[in-house]
């Protein structure tokens, strides 16, 4: 018996990293999962940033499986630049999947739950938005968004049967960050952190598969930091 038997789950940014840590998480724990990323490989192509994919993306998985139970946004783009250097393009960009991207996934995905009375909604934040970890700026407006639209939604969807919160993962060792100037902080990060040793993604899903499940039901509003103890909010 898992924790997610007879649950339908989606999971956006579902090709590598973290996103696909959950998805096998959740697969493992029971749930039968829809995967999904804009890059291909996974169970549907979606760009989270447009309105349409995202309706189709509800629709598919509500035709296909009759219900959607459980909604985890981990789908990001990760920048490094300095702040001064940061333009309203590249603001926009990192806002559009970041933060619009998880406006437009809960806005689809919350109709199917309030008419099952169940749902459970895991915003994947960051722990930055409590460390104002520089070079990231926009990244973390988007994050700090992500959680305060988070407790905003667990007040008006509690009333429904359905759970929002946040899991806010510290530097991790995915495909995504060692090909980017963030893996030269590895060695800082672990002097910081209370157990020193990199974070992989396996470190994160099993927080993902806890919020999602119907152990967490008295959970909602709330901000699950995995990052080995490097902050405290």
């Amino acid at each position: 018996m898992g924790k997610l038997d007879n649950r339908v789950a989606v999971v956006t940014g579902a090709a590598q990293g973290i996103g696909k840590a959950v998805a096998d998480k959740l697969e493992a724990e029971g749930a039968t999962v829809v995967a999904v990323d804009i890059q291909s490989g996974t169970t549907m192509q979606v760009d989270v940033s447009q309105e349409q994919d995202v309706k189709r993306m509800v629709e598919e998985t509500v035709g296909e499986h009759g219900k959607l139970d459980v909604l985890v946004n981990v789908a990001a783009i990760v920048p490094f630049t300095p702040w001064d250097e940061v333009d309203f393009t590249e603001w926009r960009r990192i806002m559009s999947v970041n933060l619009d991207g998880t406006f437009l996934t809960c806005y689809y995905a919350q109709k199917p739950m309030r008419k099952a009375g169940y749902g459970r909604i895991v915003n994947i934040a960051s722990n930055v938005i409590l460390a104002g970890t520089p070079n990231l700026a926009h990244y973390v407006a988007s994050k700090g968004g992500v959680w305060a639209f988070t407790r905003a939604l667990a007040r008006e969807l509690g009333p429904h049967g359905i759970t929002v919160n946040s899991v806010a993962p510290g530097l991790t060792e995915t495909e995504g960050v060692l090909a980017s100037k963030h893996a030269e902080a590895f060695d800082f990060v672990q002097m910081l952190q209370a157990i020193p040793r990199r974070a992989v993604a396996d470190d994160i899903a099993p927080a993902v598969a806890f919020l999602a499940s119907e152990e967490a039901g008295w959970i909602t509003g709330q901000l699950l930091v995995a990052d080995g103890g490097h902050t405290h909010n």
